[in-house]
């Protein structure tokens, strides 16, 4: 009979079926829209502009990054009930958020 430490670690296969799930797929996904707004951003907008409040968002950004940009852009300035916020005001904290969650998910993947 075989020890029964064999029996406890994780087979190759079953490691990459993990990798597979739904739910890693979904942040995977998510990262990657995540990575490509900021991208989008970067080559496309000026802070100094951002600032300066009314940053035509649509109009700054081409027709083919639009989409996967304002998905990930309008998701995390949605307002919650109450928040007093501007549009403008919600985006800067978008922005923000999304540049943390790219340099999360860098400094995931180094470690």
């Amino acid at each position: 009979m075989g020890s029964t430490s064999s029996a406890r670690t994780v087979p190759p296969a079953a490691a990459r079926r993990v990798d597979r799930e739904p739910a890693a797929l979904a942040m995977r996904i998510g990262v990657v829209a995540a990575e490509a707004a900021l991208a989008t951003f970067a080559r496309n907008l000026d802070l100094d502009d951002l600032e300066d409040g009314g940053v035509d968002f649509q109009g700054a950004i081409g027709p083919a990054e639009w989409p996967v940009f304002s998905l990930v852009i309008d998701t995390l300035a949605e307002a919650d009930r109450g928040d007093g916020r501007t549009l403008d005001e919600r985006r800067a904290d978008a922005l923000n958020d999304l540049a943390r969650i790219c340099m999360a998910a860098k400094e995931r993947v180094v470690a």
